[in-house]
């Protein structure tokens, strides 16, 4: 095939990890059949959005790529897929420009539908199957993710996620530790094991979470492991032991929290309270005295006093949480939240998650600053503005100058400084 005969795809993903690692795998299938990969915003024959509907607010900037990737290539096919898609199949149909619609499942078949003459095909059925993925070389991330989870069972009063992703369902522990090591020899030197809930990870023949960990982390050339977000109540003395004594895992848990009011957390229908979440931080402060813990949190929920926005504000303090992911409220379709009353003005929970984030750079200002003047290991990602750019165990961000290329190298380095964004670092010789 010519270069100039050859056909291009173009990839946006919304969302979370796991959208990331699913994008990756989808985007090897293209190359494997000969298509290159450009960037967004490039004229492609294929642009392919992997979408999100967790808030309002994913919504909206779903229906903008959808937009965008129509006026970029107007002649080329616009593919929406994913979660945005297995719950407002109708609405994304009737925009200009979208070629094929599928769902959470269906988007790993995109090359059986890639040919169909309908004007927009739809293909969006109920979320049923276990679909493995990781980042490939044509995802072109440093880190990997490894995707053992889908689906979630809870049925928080907020979330549409089970409604878009169906129940829960795992990957076997043997593929798992396959991909795993697929990702290492192809050169990836972490992995972020992740999915819906990992939390709940256990196979009906009685592989768990921890089995799975034991199993990646002998995996030779595995330099380290994360997990993405582990709900408080799943985790457990075991889990953090077995972290513990893998060696490999770097000191950053994601724990969510969502409110800091007993009964905001009831209304929620979370499986803790306020108390059960600080244990929750004390127990993995046992095992890793020095780790960094982020947090989601909800603000805005209906019925949300500013009492109880401030139990989540000093909650949030107290704990020390240094990676906030905050979220307005959004009212979801079919979801209980939505048909509670005193719904909380856009105003005022902007005001609130302003006060949130204000207060999440002042905690991530002070735990960099503590760690100004230690050497640790850093895994470079990429150049940028003169920089190579890169992640302590901590999950903090570093940049230093250097005449090498530093891309996927893990260097120790000597912190010394705090700028409000980078530790910069000199590499230890």
């Amino acid at each position: 095939m010519n270069k100039e005969d050859q056909k291009t795809v173009a990839f946006h993903t919304l969302g979370c990890r796991l959208n990331m690692a699913e994008t990756g795998q989808i985007a090897q299938g293209f190359v494997d059949r000969g298509y290159k990969v450009v960037s967004f915003g490039d004229h492609a024959d294929v642009t392919f959005l992997n979408t999100c509907t967790v808030t309002d607010g994913a919504d909206s900037s779903c229906r903008n790529l959808i937009r965008k990737a129509h006026k970029i290539s107007p002649e080329g096919k616009v593919v929406v897929a994913g979660c945005y898609a297995q719950m407002e199949a109708d609405k994304i149909e009737k925009m200009t420009g979208v070629d094929l619609i599928l769902g959470t499942n269906e988007k790993y078949k995109v090359f059986d539908y890639l040919g169909s003459e309908d004007e927009v095909a739809k293909r969006i059925e109920k979320s049923t199957e276990f679909w493995g993925a990781t980042t490939t070389e044509a995802d072109s991330h440093t880190r990997a993710f490894l995707k053992i989870q889908d689906g979630c069972n809870y049925v928080c009063s907020f979330c549409i996620i089970p409604q878009a992703r169906g129940r829960s369902r795992t990957i076997a522990i043997a593929d798992a530790k396959s991909q795993a090591q697929n990702l290492i020899d192809t050169g990836f030197k972490e992995i972020v094991l992740t999915g819906v809930n990992i939390g709940e990870y256990e196979r009906s023949s009685g592989e768990k979470l921890e089995d799975l960990i034991r199993e990646v982390s002998t995996l030779a050339g595995l330099k380290r492991l994360r997990l993405s977000s582990v709900e408080p109540n799943t985790i457990t003395k075991e889990l953090l032991q077995v972290l513990q004594d893998s060696g490999v895992y770097q000191e950053h848990f994601h724990i969510p929290m969502q409110s800091g009011s007993d009964d905001i957390l009831k209304s929620m229908r979370r499986k803790y309270d306020v108390n059960f979440y600080k244990d929750t931080i004390a127990m993995v402060r046992d095992y890793f005295p020095n780790a960094s813990i982020g947090a989601d949190m909800i603000v805005g929920y209906p019925g949300e006093t500013e009492e109880q926005f401030y139990q989540t504000y000093d909650l949030a303090r107290e704990l020390g949480l240094t990676h906030f992911h905050i979220f307005p409220y959004s009212k979801r379709k079919n979801t209980t939240a939505a048909r509670l009353e005193n719904h909380i003005q856009s105003a005022e929970k902007k005001r609130r998650v302003k006060a949130l984030i204000e207060l999440g750079a002042e905690n991530l200002r002070r735990f960099s600053v503590a760690k100004v003047g230690e050497t640790t290991q850093v895994l470079f990602e990429r150049e940028k503005d003169g920089y190579f750019e890169g992640y302590t165990p901590h999950y903090l961000k570093v940049r230093m100058k250097s005449d090498h290329d530093l891309a996927n190298q893990i260097k120790s380095v000597k912190l010394e400084s705090f700028d409000g964004t980078y530790l910069n670092a000199q590499i230890m010789h």
